[in-house]
């Protein structure tokens, strides 16, 4: 199995996420939000708070609709299974380690707060949406969501 280097900022955590998107995923359409990383002059930023004006838009983007079934308990020990369809999967990235709440229960910051705003809104219309805590736990919420039906790691010898 092919080691994964550690990173050391969010941006490169990107770079290993996409590269993965890429490799196992090559027909999945995604898009990262890069914009709180870019440094923008006043007129930019202003701008870009006119065309984005809610804060805590995730990071991650994958346009893959999917259909999921809920199992709702009913009186008299009856359930009701019902088709759920989702419109993708939103992924809010964090640092590996990176502690979204305190011992309290209440968010960390308040960014992360209008982050986790941000996700509910989104599952409210559709979307499966999540944050994504390091490397392992993001791919393993891509590979929850996308299946397991992706390309195998094929293995290349250059002679």
């Amino acid at each position: 199995m092919r080691r994964i280097p550690k990173y050391n900022s969010e941006h490169s955590l990107y770079e290993q996420i996409a590269r993965y998107l890429q490799l196992q995923y090559p027909n999945v359409i995604y898009r990262f939000d890069i914009a709180a990383d870019l440094k923008l002059t006043p007129g930019q930023a202003a701008k870009h708070k006119r065309l984005h004006p809610e804060r805590g838009y995730p990071d991650l983007f994958i346009a893959k609709p999917k259909e999921i079934k809920v199992k709702t308990a009913l009186e008299g020990g009856y359930s009701l299974v019902e088709t759920k369809p989702l419109g993708g999967l939103y992924v809010e990235i964090k640092k590996d380690g990176e502690k979204l709440t305190k011992k309290d229960g209440s968010w960390r910051t308040p960014h992360i707060a209008e982050q986790a705003e941000m996700l509910e809104k989104l599952r409210q219309a559709g979307y499966k949406a999540e944050f994504g805590v390091g490397y392992e736990s993001t791919v393993k919420i891509i590979r929850d969501y996308l299946g397991s039906n992706h390309v195998m790691q094929r293995s290349w010898t250059c002679k």
